[in-house]
């Protein structure tokens, strides 16, 4: 068993300090990192990621680690490893200009993942410095690409597997993954990866990828992190049929025999490492809201497809309250549409109903109307499922507008004249010129659209499509990374990438360092709020809700400590080692977020000292 001590504090934290509220810069040459004790020598050391440094080795290391004629005699740094793979990475981005979307993407994720698995360190320093460009590749919409693929890409494991044929061992199985305390889990049972349906055990690449984030953005010691694949079955007939894959090839379970294994996999994870936070990914509709309901208040956990989306969308919705000049109050009046009756739209929902409560203090009845795939949900239709029988309609109400149960999203549009159309179906395209150019006629100065599904083929409408045919004048807002549209003139259409990586990382840090032991609504309204009030006014004025993901780490910060201030207020929170409760409560709001700022880890190459 190997440990790894990481410096902690302030002495040790001195060179990472915030240059400016925009931006980070990296820790100075004369931070000296803590050393390393490692119970490994020679090769052992060469083919472990975490301890690996290649050719960056120094030569008092490769003596008393056993390395000497192992490695070539030249010692190369830190700085000049990292300039040789980026040259590395240009030279194969010129390679293969011109080439397919798909076939250019994959190839710089495998080029990136030779990278993870040879050199951790390395890889999260070229991931940090680097992520406005990498985060795609790395994480949507690059990973889905991997997660389709992954039975072929797959070259050696990463994190761990569990499976129904482990029912009653998982407990003991826990205890194979190698490190000893964990802060961070990503948990998913590939179900419903991204827009794409059900991906078995190859979903395994979303944790992957949700973890690296967490890394980059939140500053997670990458030691301390586990991503998860649950493997109950696939009913995606052409994956048990294809030979390459690497899950069970049996239907899913179903029922309490599915709920039974989950249960005991939480167990087992919470009785190993009981301050984890478990962030679960993924999980088809029906699984994804009764988990939720059933650990959130036995675990720190949640669920980023129902809160983060929630969160993240929340966010942009108040923004879009702000374009218009309004007051953030004055979000009770806003008509929203939302298509898509799933875990992530009645997320969003759900966020958006108990905002409009918070602000009137009464039950709320927003404009707010959901539509599925049979169209406008009112409280006429039979087998509603539960979780969307709040936000039906009564039919009473729509029909003195013209409309009725079951209408359609551009009679919906044509009516309402709503200030928001929000999409989370995971239909490409379902906003079609008919459909943007009804919302010219919205009651709104600067409506807002917002196709949010992932991946890019999945988002309702393109941002060329929705400034052509729905006016220059709309705010936009997509899952998928879409580029500004040139409106000629001088004029851009700015596009707001509505990415979860905005929360679910300061969600996950601020409750860590919260010491939280539930993840209440509270902590994930916080969030959402310091999100939308990171943006200027003029920057708003403009059409941009987010903020680019150059500046994650500070926005991650902000973030971070707004979830735990919360977390104190709400009596949630327990401290966490040498800084307790009674510590958290008296900080202020700027001691918080430098005091979250100071425990984010940073890529570089510790000292290692060989103990037997």
């Amino acid at each position: 068993m190997w440990k790894r001590t990481v410096a902690r504090s302030a002495a040790a934290f001195a060179g990472y300090i915030r240059q400016s509220r925009r931006s980070f810069i990296a820790p100075s040459a004369s931070a000296i990192p803590s050393p390393c004790i490692v119970h490994k020598r020679g090769a052992d050391i060469l083919h472990d990621p975490w301890f690996n440094k290649d050719t960056g080795f120094p030569l008092t290391e490769r003596d008393r680690l056993g390395l000497r004629g192992l490695l070539p005699p030249r010692v190369i740094s830190f700085e000049q490893q990292y300039e040789r793979f980026m040259d590395s990475y240009h030279s194969l981005e010129k390679n293969t200009a011109g080439q397919p979307f798909d076939v250019v993407s994959l190839a710089k994720w495998r080029i990136l993942n030779r990278l993870h698995d040879r050199n951790e360190t390395l890889y999260y320093k070229v991931l940090i410095d680097n992520i406005k460009e990498f985060a795609p590749i790395i994480y949507t919409p690059t990973v889905g690409l991997v997660c389709q693929n992954y039975s072929g890409l797959f070259r050696r494991p990463r994190g761990m597997y569990f499976s129904a044929k482990d029912k009653g061992e998982m407990m003991s199985i826990v205890y194979n993954w190698p490190a000893p305390e964990v802060d961070m889990i990503v948990l998913t049972d590939g179900s419903r990866i991204l827009g794409l349906g059900d991906l078995g055990v190859q979903g395994i690449g979303i944790p992957i990828g949700k973890l690296d984030m967490y890394v980059a953005a939140a500053g997670i010691n990458p030691q301390r992190v586990l991503p998860i694949m649950l493997d109950v079955g696939t009913n995606n007939e052409k994956l048990r049929e294809d030979r390459l894959y690497l899950g069970l090839r049996e239907r899913r379970l179903e029922g309490e025999e599915y709920i039974s294994i989950v249960d005991e996999l939480m167990e087992a994870l919470h009785t190993r490492w009981p301050k984890a936070i478990i962030q679960f990914e993924d999980f088809q509709f029906k699984w994804a809201f009764e988990t939720l309901q059933r650990y959130r208040n036995k675990y720190c956990m949640f669920n980023d497809d129902i809160q983060g989306t929630a969160g993240v969308a929340l966010a942009g919705l108040l923004g879009t309250v702000r374009a218009q000049g309004r007051p953030l109050s004055d979000f009770v009046n806003q008509k929203i549409v939302v298509v898509g009756a799933g875990s992530a739209g009645l997320g969003v929902l759900k966020m958006a109903y108990q905002a409009v409560s918070r602000m009137t203090g009464t039950t709320a009845n927003p404009q707010f109307y959901l539509i599925d795939k049979q169209g406008l949900i009112t409280n006429q239709r039979s087998h509603v499922d539960p979780s969307a029988t709040p936000f039906a309609k009564p039919v009473g109400e729509v029909e003195s507008i013209g409309l009725r149960e079951g209408s359609n999203i551009l009679e919906v549009v044509k009516k309402v004249k709503p200030h928001v159309l929000l999409g989370l179906s995971g239909v490409g395209g379902i906003f079609n010129e008919q459909v943007l150019n009804a919302m010219k006629d919205s009651e709104s100065p600067k409506p807002a659209i917002f196709a949010m599904s992932n991946p890019t083929n999945n988002a309702e409408c393109t941002a060329t499509d929705a400034f052509k045919y729905a006016g220059e004048n709309i705010v936009f807002g997509s899952g998928s990374p879409f580029q500004n549209v040139d409106l000629g003139n001088g004029k851009v259409g700015y596009v707001n990438q509505a990415n979860n990586m905005y929360l679910f990382p300061g969600i996950g840090l601020g409750a860590m360092l919260s010491g939280a032991h539930i993840i209440s609504d509270g902590m994930m309204h916080a969030a959402s709020e310091c999100l939308a009030s990171y943006m200027t006014d003029e920057d708003i004025q403009k059409g941009k809700f987010y903020p680019s993901i150059d500046s994650i780490r500070d926005i991650t910060a902000e973030v971070g400590a707004a979830v735990l201030r919360t977390a104190v207020v709400e009596e949630v929170a327990e401290g966490r080692g040498e800084v307790g409760l009674k510590e958290l409560q008296h900080m202020t709001k700027e001691q918080t977020v430098k005091y979250v700022t100071r425990n984010m880890w940073y890529p570089v190459y510790s000292p290692l000292v060989h103990e037997k």
